[in-house]
Order: structure tokens, then C-alpha cells, then sequence
């Protein structure tokens, strides 16, 4: 299927855009700043957009052109790197500059993700789903073990020891810019027009209230995403914390940050290519369940190692089972979806996940005010405490079986 592998290369240098970003963000941003709470506010920065303006990308995915979306979406975040790249390498960076591209980053992505998730089915068929976002989730994740090194790794090798030197995160988001160009550019080689489905005439808002009235009624998409939404307020805390985590708990550097985050990116691979095994997996309501409330443990569990080999391990388990737990919620929300419906839905989901300040802001507040080991230690005892919470009242969704429409 060569276009999946052109949309796919695409996906797999965004991401690693992404995971390269986040390390060279979260690092100079502790270490100008020295502020668990200030990287909650970057954090709500990516965040926020995603609540305002994701069930308008829904709209833009069911209306246009996948790949007109998706092409100047990229090109949009490759002069937003760019334009970073001009200002920390000229030293005149600052604590809001993160802040303002967080917020462009987080429009731009919203807008145009929807579109990128809602193109899969149209390149792979409904019964290759699992397959694809297996692989998706596995590429994703490699990305993650390899991206977040390789910033860790120029940063540290450019400062020399120097923790004050900024010259490294500049050539890093020079990189950035590069990738995000490749991105672009591999979409325009995919030969599937990506023309939405033929829609009666209506206004963007009228979309919008379609597409919240399908989820509102339909017990099992609105489940599964309620079930996403979660892991996403206290399992990804610890996306947040991990630099604080690094330099108060271990005292390390650039390199172990970037070690920690290719911890997480191993133990997510291996659950993104078994996602790819269990296509035919039974009851998968009970294992999603599962997989969420043993998040919430294995993020407690990290939250209390105090030594580098250790953190590694706890992580990289954080990542198998977050890996399994998202992959599988996306693709049983596509597989109950019709084609029309897709990208509105896809967006409600992202919005859903905008709602990560809600908390971010408490975690972080906890671990500056107290400890970090504390904050991820809350944060995963309210993951699993809402997750038995909501296998209780969430019975449609505890009984889904294969996953498909009719079953």
C-alpha cells in the first residue's frame, strides 16, 4: 500500500519532531527556571488549543481535502520551529516563548490530526484497522526511543557541561524545521484523493452539533472516549514531570532525560507490535479496563524509583501498557464510526484529551509544593481509582467484544 507508507513516513518524521521537541522544551525550560509548575504551563500551552479548535479540524477532515489539511498543517509547524530555532540560537530565549509556540503548535496539530486519523481507513479498509494503527502506534513509538535520545544527546555533546549554553536545544529545533518539511512534502506523493464524503449543505457549527449529538448518543463512542480521558488527566502527568523528575530525583542531565524517554518509547513499541497480534483479541472492553487502571499503578510505581536503571524499567512499562490502552481505544472508536462521522469524532476525542490541564495543574502543584515522587504517586492513585469508578458505570463499553459495528 504505497500510500499508507507515504502518509506514513510523514507521521513518523512529525513524530519525531515531536519527541525531540519535548526533551529540548522540558530541559532548557527546568533548567531556566527551575519550576515544576512552569512546565505544567508549557504542557497547558500544546493543551489547551486542542479544546478550542480540535471539533473544527473534525470539521476541516470531514469537509476538505485530508491532504491539503495535512500538507500545510506541517508547513505551518516547520516555520513555527523555525522561527524558535532564530531565537534561542541568537540567546535571546525566554521562560514565554515556549508558551507561544506551545499554543501555535497545539492549533496547528489540532486542526490537522483529524485529518491524518480519519485518512487511515480511507488508505487500509476497515478490517486492516488494528493492523494500521498497531503500526501507527509501534512507528509512533520508535520515534519516542530514538527521537528523545538524539536530542539528549546533541544538547549535552554541544553544551560540553555547560548547563547554561543554549546552543544545542537552537540545533535541535533546527532539525525540527527539516522534519517537519519531510512530513509536508510525503503527503503530496499519495495518490488516494483524500475528498471527504459528500455532505449536505450546513455551516461549520451545524457540523460541529452534529457530530457532539452522534458521540452524546451513542453509549459506546462516548464511553471509550470518556475511558480515554483519564489516563490522559493523571496517566500522562508523568510526560510533564520527567524533567523535574530527572533533575531533582536522579540529578541527571540532558543524556539521562533522553534515556528516560527512550525507556518509555522501548516498552511502548512492544505494546503498539502486540497490539498488531491481538486484532482477533476477544472481551476487548475487559482489557481496556485493565490496561488503564494498571497504568495508574505502573505510573505510581515509577513516581517512587530513585535510581536511573530502575526509573527505566518503571517507565518503559508506563509505556507498553499506555501503548496497548490508546491504540486499542483509537481504533475501536474508528471501527464504530461511519466514514462521514470520522473526523468530527476524532476531534471530539482530541478535544477530550485538551482537557489535560485539569490535570496537570494540581500534579504539578503537589509535586513543587511537596515532592515529585508525591505528585506521580497522586497522579496514578487517581487513575486507577477512576478507572474502577468507570468499569462500573460504563457496562456497554466493559462488553465489547471484537469491536466492530455489528457484532
Amino acid at each position: 500500500m504505497p500510500d499508507y507508507a507515504y502518509l506514513w513516513v510523514g507521521m513518523v518524521c512529525a513524530a519525531f519532531a515531536l519527541n525531540m521537541q519535548l526533551v529540548a522544551q522540558g530541559w532548557l525550560v527546568y533548567e531556566m527556571t527551575v519550576s515544576a509548575m512552569n512546565l505544567g504551563w508549557v504542557t497547558i500551552a500544546f493543551m489547551f488549543p486542542q479544546v478550542g479548535f480540535s471539533l473544527f479540524g473534525g470539521v476541516l477532515a470531514d469537509r476538505f481535502n485530508k491532504k491539503k489539511v495535512i500538507v500545510g498543517a506541517q508547513l505551518l509547524n516547520a516555520l513555527v520551529s523555525l522561527g524558535m530555532a532564530i531565537i534561542v540560537i541568537t540567546g535571546n530565549v525566554t521562560f514565554w516563548d515556549f508558551i507561544w509556540m506551545g499554543f501555535l503548535n497545539g492549533t496547528v496539530l489540532s486542526l490537522s490530526i483529524p485529518a491524518r486519523t480519519a485518512f487511515i481507513p480511507q488508505l487500509v479498509g476497515e478490517k486492516l484497522m488494528f493492523n494500521a494503527m498497531a503500526f501507527n502506534g509501534a512507528s509512533w513509538n520508535l520515534a519516542r526511543i530514538l527521537g528523545p535520545a538524539l536530542a539528549g544527546y546533541i544538547i549535552a555533546v554541544v553544551a560540553d557541561g555547560d548547563t547554561s549554553s543554549t546552543l544545542g536545544v537552537g540545533i535541535v529545533y533546527f532539525i525540527l524545521t527539516g522534519l517537519y518539511l519531510i512530513a509536508s512534502f510525503t503527503v503530496l506523493f499519495i495518490k488516494h484523493p483524500g475528498k471527504a464524503k459528500a455532505m449536505r449543505e450546513s455551516n461549520a457549527v451545524a457540523d460541529v452539533r452534529e457530530g457532539l449529538s452522534y458521540v452524546l448518543n451513542s453509549p459506546i463512542v462516548g464511553g471509550l472516549i470518556l475511558l480515554s480521558i483519564m489516563p490522559f488527566l493523571f496517566g500522562l502527568t508523568i510526560n510533564t514531570l520527567l524533567p523535574a523528575y530527572n533533575t531533582d530525583v536522579l540529578g541527571g542531565g540532558p543524556d539521562d532525560l533522553g534515556k528516560l524517554m527512550a525507556g518509555m518509547g522501548v516498552g511502548a513499541i512492544v505494546g503498539s507490535l502486540g497490539l498488531a497480534k491481538l486484532g482477533g483479541l476477544r472481551n476487548k472492553g475487559f482489557w481496556m479496563f485493565l490496561t488503564c487502571a494498571g497504568w495508574g499503578l505502573a505510573v505510581a510505581w515509577f513516581g517512587n524509583t530513585t535510581s536511573l536503571f530502575w526509573g527505566m524499567f518503571a517507565i518503559g512499562v508506563v509505556g507498553l501498557i499506555s501503548s496497548l490502552n490508546m491504540s486499542m481505544n483509537r481504533s475501536l472508536v474508528q471501527l464504530q464510526v461511519s466514514q462521514g462521522m470520522r473526523g468530527r469524532v476524532m476531534s471530539i476525542d482530541m478535544m477530550s484529551h485538551g482537557l489535560m490541564p485539569l490535570g496537570v495543574i494540581p500534579i504539578s502543584w503537589l509535586a513543587e509544593h511537596y515532592s515529585i515522587q508525591v505528585g506521580l504517586s497522586v497522579s496514578g492513585g487517581v487513575l486507577f481509582v477512576s478507572t474502577l469508578v468507570l468499569w462500573l458505570l460504563l457496562k456497554q463499553v466493559r462488553n465489547i467484544d471484537q469491536g466492530y459495528r455489528n457484532e
